[in-house]
């Protein structure tokens, strides 16, 4: 009956972040009240568990960067770098897009996904307040982008952390199977981009002309902050990127870095805590209760077993399921649990069919990661990016960031089918 209830309080609780007839914090926060009020998770599992809790990991990496952007942002740098970009595209909306959805990919890559889009999204706001045109699209467009960019290497994406822990796989091994697939994903979505965006292209020569005249040197403010603020940034970059060696977690680093930074600079705990997004933190923290709530219930391990029992043994049937399942299931619930939970079973699996069954983990690793593009809720960045635009008075809907998501998604886990069939079981 637990388990019942917990799915009935988490579906009226989506549903009320889907339509948002509430605020999707007040949602999140009520639904994770309701599910420790019926014991589906207790006080020790919401706050303490690795497995079915808040990940304070994510929680606290999200606070850390947030101030190290906050404190950036005072230099002026974000300015610097939109007027550069402009100018670099000359003022043409899409070739705009292109760039910033590059950047994007390509420092996911090497930053986590999250951490990406906190530095990218004040460098949007700038650039299409300068050249007159909406945000919203190259908002999801970025977002959809760092999720893709993500998916890489082992540590663009957090589910990617969990696989490689559990199957053994180094860095290179992510690069060596995924990137090359990964790369030729985004040639596509920028194609997708230019057809699913085209009305949002409206090019105005007169704002072209001017911010062709700019000189992007004169938008930094404060220069002495601005090399201490870059001078930490590119150090909790390099810990990131070496945390297979340093073992240091990515909230560690932010936390320290943005501690580094409040301690060597004149900024003052009030300007750096101002544009901190306390309430999507808060949001994230109702949602990673109520998906535990499913976990602890046993109702996600059911999922995945079933999914797993219906294949029979069969790697291919298998793989494309894992695939199927995994990126409908990450587009409802947080990947990370999802995978934390499917990981054992995937073991078992890839231990029963030999070295052919190495393919089911790239297939869990494909449809967790590009499945979080679905919905505005599937992955973490997604959320950071709508909490960030809320803020600054642009809003972008549940329905209105989804229903480009479920074609972004349908076409990149379309073509991970193939290329898992081609590369890994049509021999």
């Amino acid at each position: 009956m637990t388990a019942i209830a917990a799915v009935v309080i988490f579906v009226v609780a989506y549903v009320l972040i889907a339509t948002e007839r509430i605020h999707r914090t007040a949602a999140a926060l009520g639904g994770a009240g309701l599910m420790l009020l019926i014991h589906a998770v207790d006080g020790r599992s919401a706050f303490f568990s690795e497995h079915s809790g808040i990940d304070w990991n994510v929680i606290f990496l999200l606070l850390g960067m947030m101030i190290i952007v906050g404190v950036l942002k005072q230099t002026g740098v974000f300015e610097y770098v939109a007027i550069w970009a402009a100018k670099r595209a000359k003022g043409r909306p899409f070739r705009l897009m292109v760039m910033l959805v590059l950047i994007t990919a390509g420092a996911s890559a090497l930053l986590d996904n999250v951490t990406t889009v906190l530095l990218i999204v004040p460098v949007t706001f700038l650039v299409c307040d300068r050249l007159a045109l909406p945000v919203a699209p190259f908002l999801i467009a970025e977002v959809m982008a760092s999720n893709i960019g993500g998916t890489a290497t082992l540590v663009g994406d957090p589910p990617n952390i969990i696989i490689a822990s559990r199957a053994g796989f180094t860095f290179n091994d992510f690069l060596v199977h995924l990137a090359p697939f990964i790369a030729l994903l985004l040639v596509v979505f920028v194609g997708l981009c230019r057809w699913l965006f085209r009305a949002s292209f409206v090019y105005d020569p007169g704002r072209a002309v001017q911010i062709m005249k700019l000189n992007e040197r004169e938008a930094i403010q404060d220069r002495r902050l601005l090399w201490q603020s870059l001078s930490v940034l590119a150090v909790v970059i390099v810990a990131f990127v070496l945390h297979p060696v340093l073992h240091y977690e990515p909230a560690v680093v932010a936390l320290l870095g943005a501690g580094l930074l409040l301690a060597a600079t004149r900024v003052t705990v009030e300007e750096a805590l101002q544009d901190v997004e306390w309430a999507t933190l808060v949001f994230f923290m109702g949602l990673f209760v109520m998906v535990g709530a499913l976990v602890e219930t046993g109702v996600i391990g059911q999922v995945s077993q079933a999914a797993a029992s219906a294949t029979e043994g069969r790697l291919l049937p298998a793989t494309m399921g894992l695939l199927g399942g995994s990126a409908v299931l990450s587009a409802i619930v947080d990947n990370i649990p999802y995978v934390a939970t499917m990981s054992p079973i995937v073991a078992d699996l890839v231990h029963a069919s030999g070295p052919p069954g190495e393919v089911l983990w790239w297939a869990l690793a494909l449809g967790a990661d590009l499945g979080g593009n679905a919905t505005a809720v599937g992955a973490s960045a997604n959320v950071v990016v709508l909490g960030i635009a809320a803020r600054n008075n642009v809003r972008i809907s549940f329905w209105e960031f989804t229903k480009y998501g479920l074609v972004v998604t349908a076409v990149t886990v379309g073509l991970a089918a193939p290329y898992l069939w081609l590369r890994y079981l049509a021999g």
